[in-house]
């Protein structure tokens, strides 16, 4: 159990408008949110709207934090739009208060879009061609990894050793991920490895009309290859978004360079967001609110849904790599190119 129950609207005003050092309104409301603990306040005086967002103890690091919160103001300062976290009264992003730090951003409400056009695609690529150049200039040092063998052995290792596992698929469940794990490693080895928002899905993009598109919660920021941020956003399999795909890459190229060799890495990626997913149910579980996600997490029909995907998707990999590189946007790179690619992506 985390200390959130003490996170009365009372406490919340008061730690806010002391880091702050303003005043605000009686409005505590708070906003939906399966990690953290999120709150809209209101300043007096016509300051505008603020979001508390207080971070859950334990999950990340001051340093990690930072990492987050350094990101997003270089964004911010290089007008990639995002929402960065506003300086507090103690001269930094981050407050504390017993073992839970918090921070507090700008209200800034946006429309959440089910699917994009055309054009808007051309517009996402160019938005993450912008942030990936920023991502690329500096590490994030207490971030994680985004590789196989180190994000997702980590996860897996988690699952295995704190029981969340019935003992009877323990034995099949570790065999089959650490033959994953093995089998997609070599891909990720000659892969660049910057900063990315980690998490870029629908939820995570919202458009202010008259704005842009903004992109949202970087909880799950990582070091990893920037086609993460990419492959989460595509509503199918590879060979039934490559117009989708297209599109993206002409406005990422807009700004940045795209390796096309990594879109072979589309597929290892969903298996590694499987396994990923279910070692955030399982933490879920520890701090005793995943109930409400999901209530048939961790039953055996659970486990054994999971293995049958996580087999089905080691096929779907196995047959791309039988392929070679045939499946491949034309343009793919040799060893020796440039980052630039043509144009001319997909055989007719």
């Amino acid at each position: 159990m985390t200390n959130f129950e003490t996170l009365t609207p009372d406490l919340v005003l008061t730690l806010i408008e002391k880091a702050l050092g303003r005043k605000c309104t009686n409005l505590c409301r708070p906003l939906n949110s399966y990690i953290n603990r999120v709150y809209e306040l209101e300043l007096q005086e016509g300051q505008g709207g603020v979001i508390a967002k207080f971070y859950r103890p334990g999950r990340w690091s001051p340093a990690a934090l930072q990492d987050e919160h350094d990101f997003l103001l270089e964004l911010a300062g290089l007008e990639v739009p995002v929402i960065p976290p506003l300086l507090l009264r103690n001269g930094t992003t981050i407050g504390k208060h017993d073992s839970m730090h918090f921070a507090v951003f700008p209200k800034k409400s946006g429309r959440f879009l089910d699917e994009f056009t055309d054009e808007q695609w051309i517009i996402l690529g160019r938005l993450l061609g912008r942030l990936h150049n920023v991502g690329a200039v500096r590490k994030a040092s207490a971030r994680q990894i985004m590789t196989p063998e180190q994000a997702t052995r980590q996860q897996v290792d988690f699952m295995i050793k704190g029981k969340f596992i019935p003992p009877d698929l323990i034995g099949a469940y570790a065999e089959l991920t650490d033959t994953l794990i093995k089998e997609i490693k070599p891909l990720f080895e000659n892969s660049e490895l910057i900063r990315i928002h980690g998490d870029c899905h629908f939820g995570n993009v919202i458009y202010r009309p008259d704005e842009s598109y903004y992109l949202i919660d970087f909880d799950d920021m990582v070091m990893g290859p920037p086609i993460q941020d990419l492959w989460m956003l595509l509503p199918g399999y590879f060979e039934d978004v490559r117009a989708e795909i297209e599109l993206f890459l002409e406005g990422y190229e807009t700004f940045r360079p795209f390796d096309s060799r990594t879109l072979e890495l589309i597929e290892p990626l969903r298996a590694m967001r499987y396994i990923h997913f279910s070692a955030w149910c399982a933490r879920q579980a520890l701090d005793g609110g995943f109930a409400r996600l999901s209530p048939d997490w961790g039953t055996p029909a659970y486990w054994q849904q999971e293995i049958k995907d996580l087999q089905s998707q080691l096929g779907r990999i196995r047959q791309k790599s039988s392929q070679g590189n045939n499946w491949l946007p034309k343009g793919t790179m040799s060893d020796n190119d440039d980052l630039g690619i043509e144009k001319d992506y997909w055989d007719n």
